[in-house]
């Protein structure tokens, strides 16, 4: 495992160095094995990133070989407000020439645990890990961070943290979020390369607690990462906590 933490000053400025990550990413990817494939995180924090690469990026990346998935969905129709496939398609997909067999999203309008089993099936096919017991395996995987220490849908105090097994799970509601889909840990740490996005004050003690190991009453399930290449990400604010770089 390969650890790199970047600190900026400015937010726009972090989205640029992450899309040229990204365009690198897909190059060496689709050099090397014909296909890129990503995983898109949810929340607020990643559009702007993913306007850059349907802008000024759009002509760096061969689209045609791309294959799009999710880290994580809300329970809802695609065309709700809350759905990170709505934002996705808003902010990206709309804009670019993936074709829509190559966009995986996540069933989020069919009952939970039904979808997660149809999203495991296709990620395992789409990724050529079907009827093995090895998990898929992603290009690259973008993930944020959530101010409790959450990563897609893995959340403190969560069963689907410690699933070893399935690569997909429903993940039931609590503490007034309703039912999510996410991936787990199996593919998660599966990926070939991990790009952390964290942006906000608020998530500085949260992001210091998982880059300096600190002990949490309940373990936060972004310390369970542990990604072949792990690139984080990081604006000032973000930073404010951290003492080790």
């Amino acid at each position: 495992m390969t650890r790199q933490i970047e600190i900026f000053d400015e937010v726009a400025a972090l989205f640029e160095v992450a899309a040229e990550a990204v365009a690198g990413a897909a190059a060496t990817s689709i050099a090397a094995r014909g296909r890129f494939t990503m995983a898109l995180a949810g929340g607020s924090t990643p559009r702007s990133l993913y306007q850059l690469l349907a802008g000024k990026w759009r002509d760096r990346i061969d689209w045609s070989h791309v294959h799009v998935f999710w880290g994580d969905e809300r329970c809802v129709p695609p065309t709700s407000a809350d759905s990170n496939y709505r934002m996705a398609r808003e902010a990206l997909l709309d804009h670019v020439p993936v074709p829509p067999i190559q966009i995986h999203r996540m069933a989020g309008e069919l009952e939970p645990v039904t979808a997660a089993r149809q999203y495991e099936a296709t990620l395992q096919t789409a990724l050529g890990a079907a009827g093995t017991d090895e998990p898929a395996v992603l290009d690259l995987l973008l993930l944020g961070l959530g101010p409790d220490g959450h990563t897609a849908s893995l959340f403190p105090g969560s069963a689907s943290v410690d699933e070893v097994r399935r690569t997909v799970v429903a993940t039931p509601p609590a503490e007034g979020r309703g039912w999510r889909l996410t991936l787990t840990l199996p593919v998660l740490n599966a990926a070939r390369s991990t790009l952390w996005l964290v942006a906000g004050v608020e998530k500085a003690p949260a992001l210091a607690a998982v880059l300096e190991n600190l002990p949490a009453p309940v373990p936060l399930p972004a310390q369970r990462i542990c990604g072949q290449n792990v690139r984080w990400m990081v604006d000032r604010a973000a930073a404010a906590l951290l003492t080790g770089v």
